[in-house]
């Protein structure tokens, strides 16, 4: 019981801190708000969540599936929803979008939502709706989160070009992420969101054999030795590239801080992710995540994840009369 009590007293902190942190004039910016849809769509965050639960509970890899959506979404054209727009040539069509899912929660949210306030909500404050959702649904907390996002009518897969890369440097990454307007900080944290979710052996497989001349196994240098057979067994050499293998290794599926350990003990995945802790530019803000004391009773990660999440959502964004609000997601009106 005294457990239990302590977990709940917890979460209610945490969910007070971020609520003070998120609800100030900083968590709106251009045009959106909080409580955009209080009159004409009410229902509208109840219908998105009860869409992603549903998918959830038949499909719990789609909430990471979600969240990265929501990701590539932003960097290119802003947050629009873009991403969703079928056809030649677009972004859903473009490489490194090509392994992305979790596009019939947002279509089967979307045709909710047009039953019960038609031509009101837009695709964009969906998915990023949607993507909050996710982190909430694998135990991770929630925020308050500013709408009135309106929907993109450009998605070209050249646009893409300057999606993070699973071999982009600190710098480039951080310059990618300067870009945008987020900064270091914001750059280690929303990659945390990596706690959930999974990465096909062929983006990483390259560290595990011909990678170094440094080491006798030939892996990459940075990863803890004995994590390499693990992985190895994982990705065999000329494997299944297809083969997808855990981001935050023991805690795939709880939204944590996890992840940051996993980074200081040489136990990230991607070539980028271990970077962040190899880079002196980057590694202090993980030490922040990943050291004893990490905030006030531990919360740290959780506050500035969403803190950078309101962020990240407001990056670009279309409001007032820009853009439309799509009948279907996967189309322009």
């Amino acid at each position: 019981m005294k457990t239990t009590t302590s977990s709940f007293l917890v979460l209610l902190l945490s969910l007070i801190i971020i609520t003070l942190i998120i609800l100030t004039p900083t968590g709106e910016a251009q045009g959106t708000r909080f409580g955009f849809y209080s009159r004409t769509c009410p229902n509208v965050e109840s219908i998105v969540r009860s869409t992603v639960q549903s998918h959830f509970q038949s499909d719990p890899t789609v909430a990471p599936a979600l969240l990265r959506m929501h990701f590539h979404d932003c960097f290119v054209q802003g947050c629009d929803a873009s991403i969703l727009i079928n056809g030649p040539n677009t972004e859903k069509s473009a490489f490194p979008n090509r392994l992305l899912r979790g596009f019939d929660v947002i279509d089967d949210a979307k045709k909710q939502l047009e039953a019960s306030c038609p031509g009101i909500v837009s695709c964009a404050d969906i998915l990023t709706l949607a993507a909050r959702d996710s982190v909430s649904l694998t135990k991770g907390v929630g925020w308050p989160v500013p709408l009135g996002r309106r929907d993109g009518t450009v998605s070209l897969d050249s646009d893409t070009n300057n999606l993070p890369a699973f071999t982009d440097s600190i710098q480039v990454q951080v310059q990618k992420f300067a870009d945008k307007g987020l900064n270091a900080q914001d750059l280690v944290t929303l990659v945390g969101g990596h706690t959930i979710g999974t990465a096909a052996c062929q983006f990483f497989s390259n560290r595990l054999y011909n990678f170094s001349t440094t080491t006798t196994t030939g892996a990459d240098p940075t990863i803890d030795p004995t994590f390499v057979p693990q992985l190895r067994a994982l990705c065999p050499q000329n494997g299944d590239g297809s083969r997808r293998v855990a981001l935050d290794t023991g805690s795939q599926n709880t939204f944590d801080d996890s992840y940051f350990k996993n980074l200081k003990n040489g136990r990230g995945v991607l070539e980028s992710d271990q970077k962040l802790w190899t880079d002196p530019a980057t590694r202090t803000i993980v030490q922040r995540y990943s050291g004893t004391i990490r905030g006030l009773f531990g919360l740290r990660f959780s506050v500035e994840f969403a803190r950078s999440m309101v962020k990240m959502s407001n990056v670009g964004v279309k409001t007032g009369s820009q853009g439309q609000i799509r009948r279907v997601c996967t189309a322009i009106n």
